[in-house]
């Protein structure tokens, strides 16, 4: 890539990324009541995605002997997590930490 080419794709996915930031801000306005459509889908959304990833982090996991434990357990302590805490981030970052260190330190293959 040329040097050119690079600017333009760099302003390329500038303009893209501040389009889809702020577009939904001039759709709907503040003072305007969003459709009920709109509504519906930031409430149902949000555990579509959580889903979503769940399905995506476990396509590959193996369930035979004790390749699949890991997984089990972070899955395990997320849910105990959030019941507890009932914070997103803290439920994501710990069953993250936790799995990490599982397959760094205990089920080495």
């Amino acid at each position: 890539m040329t040097v050119m080419e690079r600017v333009i794709t760099i302003l390329a996915v500038v303009a893209g990324t501040v389009l889809t930031r702020f577009l939904p801000f001039l759709i709907f306005p503040e003072e305007k009541t969003p459709p009920a459509y709109i509504t519906w889908l930031g409430t149902v959304l949000p555990y579509g995605v959580i889903g979503l990833l769940v399905v995506y982090c476990l396509k590959d996991a193996v369930f035979t002997a004790y390749h699949g434990l890991p997984e089990v357990i972070a899955i395990g302590f997320i849910v105990l997590l959030h019941r507890w805490k009932r914070n997103t981030l803290l439920s994501i970052a710990g069953g993250t930490i936790l799995y990490m260190i599982l397959v760094q330190r205990f089920f080495i293959v």
